[in-house]
């Protein structure tokens, strides 16, 4: 059976295509196409090749079904019938998770027969403090330890994180450790040679799939340790309810339509479009072992995590803008704090490093 290389190599000019066997990746056939031209990290043209590649999971026997993600060159071939999403057995975590990322949904079509002002002001606050506790917490500092911060502080925005409903720590962290170390195998937990859709949103609500491809939370012992960590884990749906509880006393169904249903729909799918379109749709300016894109307007929308192959390529990266023009909110809160001292051993790349990795 064949697997995913992790080394993605240049075609030679007499083949039109190359076929990688590593048996340690997980069960995949990787199919690795050339044409011409691609942009670089500066933004011009310059003389290297695009590529289109070709992912086919568990390929005993004989392809199922195929198709080219549109405007991609992410083609998805499938070598057996995936698991259909109520033909499986559910956990109680992914029925909560169901309840949680459904509900939110429901409640936001509200949104018009709820419309307040007050409450639509507030939206945008809820939005970016929610949000900037994922890319700066979440991501950068608990995932990727591209800073440190004080305990207090570390602990207050990990649980803005938790209030943003997309999990608890300790959860969020495995899976995208899972997602850098297993990057477009079979064992990543949203990649996106297994489906648009299913990078996108549909992955979370299988945790037995990704207890099966990656394994527990062995690779966050670093938050499992912490006593602080393992609470919100028990108590994540606990105080999920005490905060829609909280928005509706404080401004009833408005509060807690916009509030709750609409700022989480906004929060939860502009982390979802770097998981998706950032591995989609985008250019290239590193020569990193994946699909990761940098994608302008997801940057725009994310706080700065749109500069997808920037991270991939640097992924202790403190920054993921790199260049001036490169627009990264989180970047500059970091900043901030190491100005005041509050952010120390930031990581950055060095000079050598980004000529080792760029294209050309």
């Amino acid at each position: 059976m064949l697997s995913l290389s992790t080394t993605l190599k240049p075609l030679s000019l007499l083949s039109p295509s190359v076929k990688q066997h590593n048996p340690s990746n997980g069960n995949a056939l990787f199919t690795h196409n050339s044409t011409n031209s691609f942009l670089s990290k500066r933004g011009g043209s310059v003389a290297h090749r695009k590529h289109t590649f070709v992912a086919a999971h568990d390929a005993p026997d004989q392809v199922k079904s195929s198709w080219r993600i549109p405007l991609s060159e992410v083609e998805v071939v499938i070598m057996r019938k995936k698991r259909a999403f109520w033909e499986r057995s559910w956990t109680s975590w992914d029925v909560g998770k169901l309840v949680v990322v459904g509900g939110a949904h429901l409640l936001s079509l509200l949104a018009p027969f709820y419309f307040s002002w007050e409450a639509f002001r507030v939206l945008p606050w809820l939005v970016y403090i929610n949000g900037i506790c994922i890319t700066l917490s979440y991501h950068r500092n608990l995932s990727h330890r591209s800073f440190d911060l004080p305990k207090w502080l570390e602990y207050l925005l990990a649980y803005g994180g938790l209030l943003a409903s997309q999990g608890d720590p300790i959860e969020w962290v495995s899976n995208h450790r899972y997602h850098h170390k297993h990057c477009e195998t079979q064992r990543d937990p949203h990649s996106p040679t297994q489906g648009f859709w299913f990078s996108h949103i549909t992955w979370i609500f299988d945790t037995s799939s990704i207890l099966k491809k990656c394994g527990g939370h062995e690779n966050v012992d670093d938050l499992v340790r912490q006593p602080f960590y393992r609470f919100l884990q028990r108590t994540v749906l606990l105080h999920l309810m005490a905060y829609a509880l909280l928005y509706y006393f404080c401004g009833g169904m408005p509060f807690l339509v916009w509030g709750i249903g609409v700022a989480t729909v906004v929060r939860l799918h502009t982390t979802f479009v770097v998981n998706s379109v950032c591995h989609v749709w985008g250019t290239r300016a590193w020569n990193t072992h994946d699909f990761s894109k940098n994608n302008w307007w997801v940057a725009m929308i994310t706080l700065g995590e749109g500069w997808h192959n920037n991270h991939h390529a640097f992924e202790f990266s403190a920054r993921h803008g790199l260049e001036w023009w490169q627009l990264d909110a989180t970047w500059y809160l970091i900043r901030f704090l190491e100005a005041i001292g509050l952010a120390t051993n930031v990581k950055l790349p060095t000079e050598s490093q980004k000529k080792r990795m760029a294209l050309v």
